[in-house]
């Protein structure tokens, strides 16, 4: 008899399931204000491949929810650096806030109309 866990299949749908673009945009404003600024530790905390990565970070600049800075390293090499502005850290606390009483709602028992 094959004895199949429900946890592994709650496991396998959380791994399929899709991010929004929002929750992916909220996953890489998160990073930034972790301190995670350099494009690809954003890319590989974000969970994304870098195409989709620099077509969001060029819209989330164009918004103004962040900066980009250009660091100096000591190899010769401009690097691009990535800061939250103020109006990305009020986004994020908005969403966050959301999130948080959307988690909390319990839900209403549903009444029957007979």
């Amino acid at each position: 008899m094959l004895k199949i866990d429900r946890s592994d299949m709650e496991r396998k749908d959380e791994m399929t399931s899709r991010r929004s673009k929002l929750e992916i945009y909220i996953d890489i404003l998160e990073e930034i204000k972790d301190g995670v600024i350099i494009p690809t530790r954003i890319m590989y905390g974000a969970n994304l491949s870098w195409k989709p990565l620099q077509q969001i970070l060029k819209s989330l600049v164009a918004q103004e929810l962040i900066v980009e800075d250009l660091a100096e390293d000591g190899d010769k090499r401009t690097k691009k650096a990535y800061q939250l502005t103020e109006k990305g850290v009020n986004v994020l606390r908005y969403f966050n806030k959301a999130k948080e009483l959307v988690e909390n709602e319990t839900i209403p028992e549903v009444r029957s109309w007979k």
